[in-house]
């Protein structure tokens, strides 16, 4: 399911690319924009289909944690709920199972990132900074002071070496794009 909705992603980064699509801006030409609605609609299933695998794991066994799942396992359970802004009840309830899992069973990076984006999907400030808006900007965070402090104890970077992971990634990406 990980490489699935990895692969689904990348094909729409691609196609936004290979089009000169920026995220977050309008697309002007009708036909890139009808390509990559059918895309998003393909990604959209694909995700749903995802969803229904996870409630069924979720509810014969809880959490997959690592002991279950193994570490890669548990990554892409997470993966999953992190992609699932369709329901938030759901990302709400796999954070909860999250929280309460026994130490070792989740990374706490996975819980950071999870958090966040619940928040934002609530309209909310976020603690971690780990969802980017336009531009590769962190949408807005809860006491911006105290981030770095935050992300340390779940074990991700500093926001600034984040920020520029993310940048370098994006460029990388354009630069394997074909050139129109």
């Amino acid at each position: 399911m990980q490489q699935a909705d990895q692969a689904a992603i990348s094909n729409m980064l691609k196609l936004m690319s290979d089009n000169n699509v920026e995220p977050g801006k309008p697309v002007k030409d009708l036909k890139v924009f009808a390509l990559i609605q059918m895309e998003m609609l393909k990604t959209e299933k694909l995700q749903s289909t995802h969803r229904s695998r996870l409630k069924a794991i979720l509810e014969k066994q809880g959490w997959p944690g690592r002991t279950l799942v193994g570490a890669d396992g548990a990554h892409a359970a997470w993966l999953i709920v992190q992609h699932a802004d369709a329901e938030p009840q759901l990302q709400q309830k796999c954070l909860d199972l999250m929280t309460a899992a026994p130490s070792g069973e989740v990374e706490n990076r996975d819980i950071a990132y999870l958090t966040d984006r619940i928040l934002v999907g609530q309209k909310k400030p976020q603690k971690y900074g780990t969802q980017l808006g336009a531009e590769l900007k962190p949408l807005p965070i809860e006491d911006d002071e105290g981030v770095d402090a935050r992300r340390k104890a779940m074990g991700l970077p500093t926001l600034a070496d984040y920020l520029k992971s993310a940048r370098d990634e994006v460029e990388k990406l354009s630069k394997s794009a074909p050139k129109k």
